[in-house]
């Protein structure tokens, strides 16, 4: 028997050919928004690690001098999370460029890294419980999610 080919959930969004010119015409006009969507994620890029040594220089300047509190390594996690996140959405448009197909799953790794950057550097005393059970509610729709998208691979 022939093994079976996994399914991919993948979602054609802009087809380079089109059978109406407008909409053909239109498609162009988003691939050349999307690309320059591109360079200024290379753009936030830099700056955030430019943030991240800044928030370093900062914490470690300040008395006591080269020693960080558990602030300070949290607000350091949460700017490298920051750069990392904005990578994973380069990575979604480059893919999204060379192929015109949403990589579903990878849009929902961004998100679950994009929450667990919220988990990382949530200030327990400055949110109420309410807010954290929303944050629970979307890990845990993301990773079930994600535990779908995957069976399908």
């Amino acid at each position: 028997m022939a093994e079976e080919q996994p399914r991919k959930l993948l979602h054609n969004e802009l087809p380079e050919e089109h059978s109406d010119p407008l909409i053909q015409s239109l498609h162009r006009i988003i691939r050349v928004a999307v690309r320059v969507l591109a360079v200024l994620m290379v753009f936030v890029i830099i700056w955030g690690i430019g943030d991240v040594l800044y928030v370093l220089y900062q914490r470690l300047m300040a008395p006591p001098f080269l020693l960080l509190d558990i602030n300070d390594i949290f607000q350091t996690f949460g700017a490298f999370m920051a750069v990392l996140i904005a990578i994973e959405i380069f990575i979604n448009i480059r893919l999204y460029l060379g192929t015109n197909i949403i990589p579903i799953q990878l849009v929902i790794a961004t998100a679950l890294m994009a929450i667990a950057r919220k988990v990382i550097v949530l200030d327990l005393d400055q949110v109420t419980a309410m807010e954290i059970l929303g944050i629970a509610a979307v890990v845990i729709a993301l990773g079930i999610t994600h535990w779908l998208v995957s069976l399908h691979r």
